[in-house]
């Protein structure tokens, strides 16, 4: 089993930048993709982003497209979502996890995740 923290959210104004972190301890969790989810109120959780242990291959929401990016320390175990032009519709509690291949689905044990609210 992977642990999983995350960190970074806070307040933030529309158009502003913000980073989260995700660190990873536990099993060896090379074996999968990481990625990174969110949950806003009254709506179902969502695919963010993913990433391959090695950086190498990415995927993005068409929802945050061309607006966050995705990257990966596999020396520190650390994964990383770069989020800018952020919009009020980005608030949500976000959360990283491990990502099955080739499903592509999350794994079942999530960390408590980090709110980032968008607001003036």
């Amino acid at each position: 089993q992977v642990q999983l923290v995350e960190s970074g959210g806070g307040l933030v104004q529309p158009g502003g930048s913000l980073t989260l972190s995700c660190a990873a301890s536990g099993r060896t969790f090379r074996n999968y993709m990481m990625g990174w989810f969110r949950q806003a109120p009254g709506k179902e959780r969502e695919f963010v982003a993913r990433i391959s242990w090695s950086g190498l291959t990415t995927a993005y929401a068409d929802s945050v497209k061309g607006r966050f990016t995705i990257s990966i320390d596999n020396i520190k175990n650390t994964v990383y979502l770069q989020m800018n032009s952020l919009k009020p519709e980005d608030t949500a509690v976000y959360y990283c996890n491990v990502v099955n291949v080739p499903t592509m689905t999350p794994g079942d044990y999530w960390g408590k995740g980090t709110l980032v609210t968008v607001s003036s």
